[in-house]
């Protein structure tokens, strides 16, 4: 008796892109050039950033782990700063700063390090009020004079009608997630999807919430690797 094949996925696959709009927007430009085949995007931002502070000059270095956080220190006029990764870096240097050599490392951990291996200096973290890796108490810890500032929330939206309708379908549907937080509330929205359902995550973190659907981790925590992860995925 011959074997029947799976009937074929209704339709292309659907990119789920749950980072605020202009970022999605400019995350599914990457994908589309590493992966230029039949899918389509869906942008439905699962966070909103809310400003809690006014732009001010940090007193000290500033220490950026996202992008949101660099227009609240103001213009850099050259000043270094230290910055999570190669996005944030870009944006601390769009807005005048200079980011610190070796300090843009992809993730908290290789911060911390390259903030540890330099000169003491005290340092600033601006940061959301969500956040991971306790990095300024660690740094005085560790003995070096640092401080943190809360200067933007991170506030909940529930997903867009386009994502719901996306997720009652029947084409496959792929999500990547860039923190633990926003895994969190895509694994509560999703609940139980139709569509057959596939994550790649930027880290161990930020694949444990979403861990049901057997996430794949990008091979670095950065959105260049995720960029490569999803287009495999589409491929």
């Amino acid at each position: 008796m011959s074997q029947q094949r799976a009937a074929p996925p209704d339709g292309p696959p659907v990119l789920l892109l749950t980072r605020p709009e202009a970022a999605s927007r400019r995350f599914a430009a990457e994908v589309r050039a590493l992966a230029p085949g039949d899918w389509r995007a869906v942008i439905a931002p699962l966070l909103r950033i809310v400003p809690l502070a006014d732009p001010a000059a940090p007193d000290g270095v500033p220490v950026f782990t996202s992008a949101h956080a660099v227009p609240f220190a103001g213009p850099g006029g050259g000043a270094p700063a230290w910055c999570v990764g190669p996005r944030t870096a870009e944006a601390a240097r769009r807005a005048g700063w200079a980011p610190c050599e070796g300090g843009t490392g992809g993730d908290v951990e290789a911060l911390l390090g390259a903030i540890l291996s330099a000169p003491p200096a005290p340092v600033v973290h601006l940061r959301g009020v969500h956040t991971r890796g306790r990095l300024a108490a660690r740094l005085r810890a560790a003995g070096r004079p640092a401080s943190e500032r809360v200067v933007y929330d991170q506030v909940a939206r529930p997903l867009t009608d386009a994502a719901r309708g996306a997720l009652a379908g029947a084409a496959p549907v792929i999500a990547p997630v860039f923190s633990p937080r926003s895994a969190a509330l895509l694994a509560e929205a999703v609940g139980n999807p139709a569509a057959p359902f596939r994550v790649i995550a930027v880290s161990a973190a930020a694949a444990e919430p979403l861990r049901r659907w057997s996430p794949v981790v990008a091979a670095r925590p950065d959105g260049p690797a995720m960029a490569e992860a999803t287009a495999a995925l589409l491929r």
